[in-house]
């Protein structure tokens, strides 16, 4: 953003195009939003930062087909903002739901994913998303997004593609495409296609979790390696591409703020992380349930050292 400026007021006023060019709502439950000492971490540089990120069919065009969040991300940059762990959130997770204001829902014990529906959807959906994982794990957040994935394809496709590595051949269930074992470019929709499956994988949706961190991470291995965060014009094509999939809550930080609190990430810098937990059928239903060790996952989010439990729980760390 900085080379792309050139001088004060070209760079204001790019600043403004960027940040017009993305939804902005209120995505987080007063209660799930830390307003504490890590709140203006934005703006001294330092971190921790937690952010909830949602992949969904909040933009569908297809309303009636019910709206319950895909992929559930809980992403927490370290101290010093060099390195960020991405922790996946089960979506069949059984949870307690908290009762949500505005709404007929008076709370229920149900698949976490379902809160996205019973808060209504939209910012409310998310809203009661991240209130039941606060009330989960007894983390806040800095923030929120939200990612319309059919959208994302575009912004796949802008980059050239992403490098993906299928370790297990599979059919997709939504398009019948085949993906055979190694290494291949793949345009949006393939590596959308690919990260959603989780049917016919040994590992269910815990592979697909998975399969999910690695495209986070191959996005970002793109962007680097193309010089779009180099390239003022790359740059400008691809915030506004993803502006269009995109829904975002940062509080009182903007996204210049957010840019140059995340400078420092790269590929190599990033961490993917199971919840443990396990697959159970209760009364016919299929749900993923915690384990014991689930507990002491959450109070290293919570004191933001994860990097000491990733080293005691390397079992439940994924390969990315």
């Amino acid at each position: 953003m900085l080379l792309a400026g050139g001088g004060l007021v070209a760079g204001q006023a790019l600043v403004h195009r960027y940040e017009s060019s993305i939804s902005r709502d209120v995505l987080l439950d007063p209660s799930a939003r830390d307003t504490g000492d890590a709140y203006v971490g934005w703006r001294r540089l330092s971190g921790p930062l937690n952010y909830l990120l949602i992949g969904s069919d909040l933009r569908s065009a297809n309303p009636d087909a019910g709206q319950r969040s895909d992929t559930i991300l809980v992403v927490q940059v370290d101290r010093e903002l060099n390195h960020a762990y991405v922790i996946s959130i089960p979506r069949d997770l059984r949870v307690e739901i908290p009762a949500f204001g505005g709404t007929a829902f008076g709370g229920a014990r149900q698949r976490i994913n379902a809160a996205f529906e019973f808060g209504g959807g939209g910012s409310g959906g998310v809203q009661l998303l991240s209130a039941t994982l606060t009330q989960l794990t007894g983390m806040r957040f800095d923030g929120a997004a939200v990612v319309d994935f059919g959208g994302f394809t575009q912004v796949i496709d802008s980059l050239g593609g992403v490098n993906m590595c299928v370790d297990t051949e599979l059919r997709s269930i939504h398009t019948k495409r085949l993906f055979t074992v190694g290494c291949r470019q793949m345009n949006g929709a393939e590596a959308l296609d690919y990260s959603r499956q989780r049917y016919g994988l040994p590992g269910g949706d815990f592979d697909r979790q998975r399969h999910q961190q690695q495209l986070v991470k191959a996005i970002l291995s793109k962007a680097l390696d193309s010089g779009v965060t180099r390239n003022p014009v790359k740059l400008d094509q691809f915030i506004r591409g993803i502006g269009h999939s995109l829904t975002l809550d940062t509080g009182e930080a903007t996204l210049t703020d957010l840019i140059v609190a995340l400078r420092n990430i790269r590929p190599d810098s990033l961490t993917g992380i199971r919840v443990p937990s396990y697959v159970q059928s209760v009364g016919g239903v299929s749900y993923v349930l915690l384990r014991d060790g689930a507990e002491d996952l959450f109070r290293a989010m919570r004191d933001a050292d994860l990097a000491t439990w990733v080293q005691q729980h390397p079992e439940w760390v994924n390969s990315i």
